[in-house]
């Protein structure tokens, strides 16, 4: 049987850091009340000519190294983006398979928000067991910073820039193989996060320009409540599902929204600090990368070792929300 295994992360971190100082300078706000309100002290900022898919091939190529294989054996890209190059065409998972040097191969985004590396995992994982690819290639990756209306005090300190990849590869052992990974959503709630101008909704249009509705709106209260309700409860059901205890997981990565999110839902489940990830201070949100940038950091600082279970935690626009339970098997 034919199992898909969590082979390597990678990242690419932009070198520009914004912190709540600057943000002191432009709007009516504190270091200390964004650091109270949400945990965060600094994000990073993509360059000019730094689009999504400059940031997705340079976390890409971090990846392919480290699984240990060659670009030419990847046979399938999925980049999960709410920010992409171009609107609507073509795909950033194109580009960035033209980047690697891989013209020739399927590559297709998705669009699920904070959730989408989650739902990216899922894809590959699906991709894999049915036996059509081998080794899948999943990146989070977000311009963030393209999409703030800077006068939002709202919303503009929230989110930064930033990419994270992962290779999902066939295996035939079953220690290796993904758990499970659970996707879900309810277009009930599509009010809570959204970018209502520049679709086919509102198309664009001088109104659509002047009133910023290309930009990110949240409603930051509802999303809180529903947020660790959500995250709380479908991590629950997976644990239950495979007979599982907060015992049994090593790294838990939700997505790095809010730190009082983060800590209100691992304090639900029982998983304390020693064994949640936490880089929202640093990044702040960077909506589909965030959850692969997280786990790169944990990686790079050497808490994250080959055979520990995994247990991945996102909530985003749409509503979206999903999990995903694996170990981590590196091939090298």
């Amino acid at each position: 049987m034919t199992y898909a295994a969590f082979r390597s992360i990678g990242a690419y971190i932009p070198s520009k850091v914004m912190t709540n100082a600057d943000f002191e300078k432009i709007i009516d706000t504190t270091d200390e009340w964004i650091t109270k309100r949400t945990g965060i002290k600094e994000r990073r900022i993509s360059e000019k000519d730094e689009a999504s898919s400059d940031l997705g091939a340079r976390a890409a190529e971090q990846a392919i190294e480290r699984a240990g294989i060659s670009k030419e054996e990847i046979d399938l890209i999925i980049c999960a983006t709410v920010t992409p190059d171009y609107l609507c065409m073509p795909s950033t998972a194109c580009l960035i398979a033209s980047k690697l040097g891989l013209p020739n191969l399927m590559a297709f985004d998705i669009s699920a928000a904070c959730t989408g590396f989650v739902y990216a995992l899922s894809i590959a994982k699906a991709f894999i067991e049915s036996g059509m690819k081998k080794n899948v290639l999943i990146i989070g990756a977000e311009t963030y910073t393209s999409i703030l209306d800077y006068t939002d005090r709202g919303t503009c300190f929230i989110f930064g820039d930033g990419a994270g990849a992962a290779i999902i590869s066939a295996t035939d052992k079953k220690e290796e193989a993904i758990v499970d990974v659970n996707c879900s959503s309810d277009g009930n709630y599509d009010d809570l996060i959204k970018t209502p101008g520049g679709g086919s909704k509102n198309p664009c249009s001088q109104q659509v320009l002047d009133e910023k509705m290309a930009c990110i709106r949240m409603k930051g209260n509802e999303t809180f409540k529903l947020a660790v309700k959500t995250l709380t409860a479908d991590v629950k059901v997976m644990l239950e599902k495979h007979n599982l205890s907060n015992e049994d997981i090593q790294h838990f990565i939700p997505h790095q929204a809010n730190y009082r999110i983060i800590k209100a839902v691992g304090d639900a489940l029982g998983l304390g600090d020693d064994k949640t990830v936490v880089t929202v201070d640093k990044y702040g949100n960077t909506s589909a990368a965030s959850i692969p940038m997280a786990m790169n950091y944990a990686y790079e600082q050497g808490r994250i070792k080959a055979g520990d279970t995994v247990l991945f935690d996102a909530f985003g626009a749409g509503l979206t929300w999903g999990s995903a339970l694996f170990p981590f098997s590196p091939k090298k």
